[in-house]
């Protein structure tokens, strides 16, 4: 009798799955699925894009040369990361239909400069004006603070990207701005902390106090924006001949981790120093954990804290303080 010898173990396995993907790589799918989703919503996969007889590359080379007074053949391949041949022969035939012409550039004789033509603008002007009422429709369908926020997130994504901070700008507030900073506390603090509208009333004090009684050479408001959007904000405010308040510290969710708010809490306390104020003191609640770590790694300390309920909900108040002139 002849037996068989008993199987092998991955014999009898079923086939293994497919490892799990890296978080890198879910993250580029997630992308991806994003490109197609947009692509998709402003029909840019249409091979009359925007219901005109050019594509999404045409289009894109057509807006460059209206936007510019002057463009060379390497200059557009090189921004727009499209083929030197393919926009050679792109070029040639919008010369050829009289919407491109050149010249030689005053400069450099070996240079030759393209522009639109009057044929070529009248051209481009109704796609033109059509993709910017796509981008009105599109953000019409949002809230206004959904707008915003878009915007802001979209301008973060450019500028991480890119690897830029540059747009990002501090300043001093303007009129409308104090609007906007009772708005952003009221909405990200009742979406993040549940806090109610005791909450907004008491930033809309704060606001209305600082700018009835504001003193330019003690006090200050800060307003982080970038590309014409606020994304932020922070208050030095006199308490005490020699003790400034910081207050209204915030930053919208498309502006944080970027080290805003460590500029924001630094640019407080060299102008309170610069103002001859001895102490920075703050309040704020336990439950703002990123604030809180913010607020040591500058060198504040825990003073007091004390339990209490407001703004609808159970809190742990606390008092900071810092020295600003070196004395113990």
């Amino acid at each position: 009798m002849v037996t068989r010898n008993a199987p092998e173990a991955s014999d009898t396995q079923a086939p293994s799955a497919d490892p799990p993907a890296s978080p890198l790589a879910e993250r580029a799918a997630r992308l991806r699925a994003f490109n197609r989703f947009y692509t998709h919503r402003i029909g840019a996969t249409r091979q009359d894009y925007q219901d005109s007889p050019y594509t999404l590359a045409e289009m894109r080379i057509l807006y460059e040369l209206a936007h510019r007074d002057g463009a060379t053949l390497s200059s557009l391949s090189h921004e727009l990361g499209l083929d030197a041949g393919y926009l050679s022969r792109t070029l040639k035939r919008f010369t050829q239909q009289g919407l491109v012409a050149k010249w030689q550039s005053k400069a450099d004789h070996r240079q030759m400069l393209l522009t639109l033509t009057k044929a070529g603008r009248e051209a481009f002007a109704p796609f033109d004006v059509r993709s910017q009422q796509q981008a009105e429709s599109l953000l019409a369908a949002l809230p206004e603070a959904g707008q915003t926020e878009l915007i802001a997130h979209l301008a973060q994504a450019e500028a991480l990207l890119t690897g830029s901070r540059t747009d990002v700008e501090l300043r001093t507030h303007r009129p409308g701005d104090m609007g906007w900073v009772i708005e952003a506390h009221a909405r990200l603090y009742a979406q993040e902390y549940g806090f109610n509208g005791e909450f907004e009333l008491m930033v809309a004090e704060i606001c209305a106090h600082f700018l009835k009684h504001f003193d330019p050479e003690r006090e200050r408001c800060w307003i982080v924006e970038r590309a014409g959007q606020r994304l932020g904000c922070a208050f030095v405010v006199q308490k005490s001949k020699a003790v400034a308040q910081l207050r209204c510290v915030l930053l919208e969710p498309a502006a944080r981790g970027l080290g805003l708010g460590r500029r924001l809490v630094n640019e407080a306390i060299g102008f309170a120093r610069d103002c001859g104020y001895r102490e920075m003191v703050l309040q704020t609640n336990d439950c703002l954990h990123a604030a809180r770590a913010l607020y040591e790694q500058a060198g504040f300390t825990l003073k007091s804290e004390e339990q209490h309920e407001r703004f609808g909900v159970k809190l742990v108040g606390q008092e900071w303080v810092l020295n600003l002139d070196g004395r113990k």
